[in-house]
């Protein structure tokens, strides 16, 4: 459990290089809503800690990855727009 968790946190500070607006915010949601969701369904076989661990890191790499396509698409509509 030990070398998942510091998996998770290695990857979510590797994904924070996605800078964009979107990006930021979807990582920090996904995290939130995944911490409550895997904390709920953690509790339900009594390890509610580790559920919200696993549920904060996947729901923060997912949050991150449709911010980041919305942050592309944002880009792309404003380039060829010529802003």
């Amino acid at each position: 459990m030990k070398t998942f968790l510091l998996a998770s946190l290695t990857s979510l500070s590797l994904i924070s290089c996605n800078s964009g607006p979107n990006a930021q915010t979807g990582t920090v949601i996904g995290a939130l809503g995944g911490a409550a969701v895997g904390g709920i369904i953690g509790n339900q076989s009594g390890r509610g800690l580790e559920g919200a661990a696993i549920g904060a890191g996947l729901g923060g790499v997912a949050g991150n990855a449709i911010g980041g396509a919305q942050d592309q698409r944002n880009d792309d509509y404003y380039r060829r727009r010529g802003y």
